[in-house]
C-alpha cells in the first residue's frame, strides 16, 4: 500500500510515518519501490505502525516503544518483562507529577503574593515579583 493509505489506516500523517522510517522503526527497502519511486509499505509495516501507536498511548516514548518492539521480536516480551518496563515508566510518571506538583505550588504562592503585594494604583505596573532587584 501506498503512503496515503497507511496513513488512513493507521491514523498517522504522512509526516510522521517518514519520521518513524528516518528513526528506523519501520523499514522500506529498494525492492518496495515502485517504477515510479513511490514506496510499497507492506502489511507487516502497517502491523508494525498500529503496535507503535498502541504502546504510545501507555505514555511510552518513542525510544521506549523500540525497546518494548525489540523485546517482542526478540520473543522476549514476556508478561515479566513488560511489567519492568510498565514499572520504570511509572516511576517517571510519579517524578514528573512531583516536579508538576512542586511547581504548581510555586505559581499559587507567585499569584498569592501578587494579590498581596499589588495594590489597586500599581496594576498597571509590571509585576514587581519579575522586575529585576
Amino acid at each position: 500500500m501506498l503512503i496515503g493509505e497507511l496513513s488512513k489506516h493507521t491514523g498517522l500523517s504522512r509526516d510522521t510515518i517518514r519520521f518513524y522510517e528516518k528513526k528506523g522503526l519501520i523499514k522500506v527497502g529498494r525492492r518496495e519501490r515502485r517504477v515510479n519511486n513511490y514506496k510499497e509499505y507492506s502489511d507487516a509495516v502497517l502491523k508494525r505502525l498500529l503496535l507503535i501507536n498502541k504502546i504510545k498511548t501507555y505514555g511510552f516514548t518513542l525510544n521506549e516503544s523500540a525497546e518494548i518492539i525489540s523485546l517482542l521480536e526478540a520473543k522476549l516480551g514476556t508478561c515479566d518483562q513488560i511489567s519492568k518496563a510498565a514499572a520504570k515508566k511509572i516511576n517517571v510518571i510519579d517524578k514528573k507529577i512531583e516536579e508538576l506538583s512542586s511547581l504548581k505550588t510555586l505559581l499559587m504562592t507567585t499569584i498569592s503574593n501578587c494579590k498581596q503585594g499589588c495594590h489597586s494604583s500599581s496594576y498597571d505596573e509590571n509585576c514587581p515579583l519579575f522586575v529585576g532587584n
